[in-house]
């Protein structure tokens, strides 16, 4: 599974939309609407603050901020950074592995579904 090369092309959803369409067979129009259910469904389970864990890819979690005082790197004047919500994702071995082009048969078990993590 090695082999690849770094690309300056970016994925799109309507990429995805025509992966879909191709390897499934839904039309095009039920393989929008199907993206669409995923990419919501993330969504919505990420927008309550809940983890989304994708066995052998990753995790995304929702992380609350606190305000903290920073700095203007061009003034040099302190100021407040507001508290706010970040997305984090950390990636499974499996999908360290694949990016790295090393053979994922030797993970065992344990490696696939190791993206559990606490903060």
């Amino acid at each position: 599974m090695g082999g690849y090369k770094l690309s300056k092309s970016t994925v799109t959803k309507a990429d995805i939309v025509e992966r879909v369409y191709e390897r499934i067979g839904f039309s095009k129009k039920e393989a929008s609407e199907f993206v669409e259910l995923v990419f919501d469904a993330l969504k919505t389970t990420l927008e309550k603050g809940e983890k989304v864990k994708i066995s052998g890819f990753g995790n995304f979690v929702v992380r609350e901020k606190k305000s903290r005082i920073g700095r203007n790197p061009q003034t040099g004047d302190q100021i407040t950074i507001s508290a706010r919500r970040v997305l984090t994702f950390r990636p499974s071995q499996v999908l360290k592995a694949v990016l790295n082009g090393e053979d994922i048969s030797n993970l065992n078990a344990d490696d696939v579904d190791d993206t559990d993590y606490e903060d």
